[in-house]
């Protein structure tokens, strides 16, 4: 099959870290084309044997669509922590927001169904007793992703063995598996992991009655996790960070109630909070005061800062996007509770276990995925998946390209068709 593949490479990796610098990150692979895609990503096309998972209960599977992640774009530009090293086996086919048809039955599934893919490869997939964390239904915490039948791999698309979404071909387990309703189009179901990852980030924030949230970030994650906030939470006013025109539109569109550049973050929060404002010496100004939540959507050093100097005291931070080093003084001065936010759960819980926030079961808990199933069909979804760009992999150098400055360009998503030859 056809497939990009991502591979061992040190000096590749040295080179897109020293390329990108430490406080660049990503930045610069979007201002400059051809940083990710050629000079210092350890990606190539090739020809490879499909993945032959073949156990009770999985299935091969054909893509149709695969998002391009800023988590993909991290792996490939060198600028992801060397601590996920452990949790992935190389060479692996990326891709783990997936849309795809079954070529072959699956428990209750016929062969022919369109799904969309849970990418955390838990107990369940691996063929070996559920963890603490799998067997209360908190899947995204699985202790057991180095072990069992599976090579490592904290996702499909950073396992070896599964395949991923930017190759023609995949074997997936019958526990990640969701169907997608005949009228949902793929560049709406598509956007189904990223939505489930987004509610998982709402429900992790436990905001309070009409609490003021802070969402830094509207790329995907931080648009969807506004819609998410929104839809799921007793939120009242969100602000939400947006430095281009589109994004500002879409951020307003999924319940902003407060659209923001990122000069004017401290400025905006100070107003509406009746918080003080003050400058430490050559360092970021912060305030004394702020919002009840804050949420980084970006992990960027500058999206960390930002959340962090405008939450109050005994206020909560969400990390939804992969981390960056960053001054954690306001942590400990401020008292602030930072939680991180990976992934989703096939159970979530409403910060106060009840019903009265949205649509969940008797018990208080539903699965992020099947919430997800409900809000990718609102008006604001839709409106993202026409600014869907997708792309053959033989275009990959390009797609990486137009991925790294996507917002900018008032894409809201890049992804790949394998099927396309165009």
């Amino acid at each position: 099959m056809l497939a990009l593949e991502m591979y061992r490479s040190l000096p590749r990796h040295l080179a897109g870290r020293a390329l990108n610098g430490r406080s660049g990150g990503l930045a610069l692979a979007g201002r400059v084309p051809g940083i990710v895609s050629a000079y210092a990503s350890p990606l190539r096309l090739v020809t490879r044997d499909e993945p032959s998972v073949r156990r009770a209960g999985w299935a091969r599977l054909r893509t149709r669509l695969s998002g391009i992640c800023g988590s993909d774009l991290g792996a490939l530009s060198g600028s992801t922590s060397l601590y996920f090293s452990a949790l992935v086996s190389l060479p692996f086919v990326p891709g783990h927001e997936v849309v795809a048809e079954l070529l072959e039955d699956c428990a209750e599934l016929p062969a022919g169904t369109r799904v969309v893919v849970d990418p955390v490869l838990t107990c369940a997939a691996r063929g070996v007793e559920p963890c603490p964390a799998c067997s209360t239904g908190r899947t995204n915490r699985c202790e057991r992703i180095t072990v069992g039948h599976l090579s490592p791999g904290l996702q499909t698309g950073f396992c070896h063995d599964t395949g991923g979404g930017w190759g023609q071909f995949l074997r997936a387990h019958r526990s990640q598996l969701h169907p997608v309703p005949d009228e949902l189009p793929d560049e709406q179901a598509v956007l189904t992991e990223p939505t489930a990852c987004a509610v998982h980030t709402a429900l992790r924030a436990r905001v309070p009655v009409n609490g003021r949230v802070l969402v830094s970030g509207a790329g995907p994650v931080g648009l969807l996790t506004t819609l998410a906030l929104r839809a799921l939470t007793p939120a009242g006013e969100i602000t939400v960070v947006a430095k281009h025109p589109r994004q500002r539109e879409l951020a307003r569109l999924c319940g902003a109630t407060e659209v923001v550049t990122p000069r004017e973050v401290l400025r905006r929060v100070r107003r509406a909070t009746g918080a003080f404002q003050v400058r430490p010496e050559f360092a970021s100004p912060y305030l004394l005061g702020g919002v009840d939540v804050a949420i980084d959507a970006v992990g960027s050093r500058r999206s960390l800062e930002s959340v962090l100097h405008a939450t109050r005291a005994g206020g909560r931070v969400v990390l939804s996007g992969m981390p960056a080093a960053g001054d954690l003084s306001a942590v400990w001065f401020r008292e602030l509770e930072v939680t991180g936010s990976y992934a989703s759960a096939q159970r979530e819980e409403y910060a106060d276990g009840s019903d009265q926030h949205g649509p969940v079961q008797q018990d208080g808990q539903r699965g992020a995925f099947a919430l997800a199933g409900e809000l990718v069909r609102d008006e604001a979804v839709r409106e993202m998946a026409q600014s869907i760009a997708s792309y053959p992999l033989h275009r990959w150098r390009e797609a990486l390209d137009h991925a790294g400055g996507a917002g900018g360009l008032g894409t809201v998503k890049v992804a790949f068709d394998p099927r396309s030859t165009r």
